[in-house]
């Protein structure tokens, strides 16, 4: 043994520091991406290796961006999705989550709904849209029942992994002292889940998005779906990158929003990585 009292051979450890980044050399950080990746487009376009043909230069989109807010079509497009990426979302997120409430915390629940639900989860929802277009037409009701079926599946799922892993004792302790079933599952159950039902609401709001897109091939006369459909026919590609960039910030802002409640409900979890 040496003086130093540890094994010949071993030296003594040294724990990792952690140094903590603030807000805004993170936020910096994270902007290097898409600034990168707007310095290549901008060069490629610049250089000819981009033909206004295949993808409009980065001017281009701004003009297309300038000249579709000043005639009404933008503002109008967006109300109009947002509008149904919204309703078709809430009517999702609620069926996903009696359903999953239901099935986690009820064992009746879970033996009549649960396998039927899982071997619906397993198909694609685009394949239902030719299916709902037969059912409903290609009025404004199957695109938004389309949206809320892709997003009902993973809001379940969470909600009922989250409840079901919610502690037992727990629950034990508050039936003893006569807490009723609802309130069980408002002050104890979803309190409990809250992880869970985060993780599910974050998927649900970047699905719906994806489903929105989808919903807008069902014919439609209004939205960014019909504007690209209008860009494509006159061969637009400044127009119809506008409309891809819109509906990838309608994504990313829905991701900004679940992490904004995460931070507001759950304070005390420190984003994974932060302080590496």
């Amino acid at each position: 043994m040496s003086d130093t009292g540890l094994h010949p051979g071993l030296v003594r450890p040294r724990p990792q520091r952690r140094r903590a980044r603030s807000r805004t050399c993170s936020a910096t950080v994270r902007t290097l991406g898409p600034l990168a990746l707007l310095v290549l487009w901008w060069a490629a376009s610049a250089t000819g290796l981009l033909t206004p043909d295949v993808l409009a230069s980065p001017a281009e989109v701004l003009r297309a961006v300038g000249e579709l807010w000043s005639n009404g079509q933008l503002p109008d497009a967006l109300t109009t999705s947002l509008t149904r990426s919204g309703i078709g979302l809430l009517i999702g997120l609620a069926a996903g989550l009696v359903l999953g409430i239901t099935t986690g915390f009820t064992r009746l629940g879970d033996e009549l709904l649960d396998s039927s639900i899982q071997t619906l989860r397993t198909i694609p929802f685009l394949s239902l849209v030719p299916l709902f277009m037969v059912w409903f037409g290609i009025n404004e009701t199957a695109k938004i029942l389309l949206i809320a079926v892709a997003t009902t599946f993973p809001m379940y799922v969470s909600t009922s992994s989250g409840v079901r892993n919610t502690d037992p004792k727990l629950i034990e302790a508050m039936r003893s002292f006569g807490m009723g079933r609802f309130a069980l599952v408002r002050e104890v159950v979803l309190p409990g889940a809250l992880p869970s039902l985060l993780a599910g609401l974050r998927l649900s709001m970047t699905l719906s998005v994806i489903a929105l897109i989808a919903a807008e091939e069902i014919n439609a006369t209004a939205g960014i779906g019909y504007l690209m459909s209008q860009a494509q026919s006159y061969a637009r590609t400044d127009i119809l990158a506008v409309c891809i960039l819109v509906y990838g910030l309608l994504g990313l802002t829905a991701d900004i929003v679940v992490r904004l409640l995460q931070r507001l409900l759950m304070p005390w979890r420190i984003p994974q990585g932060a302080t590496r």
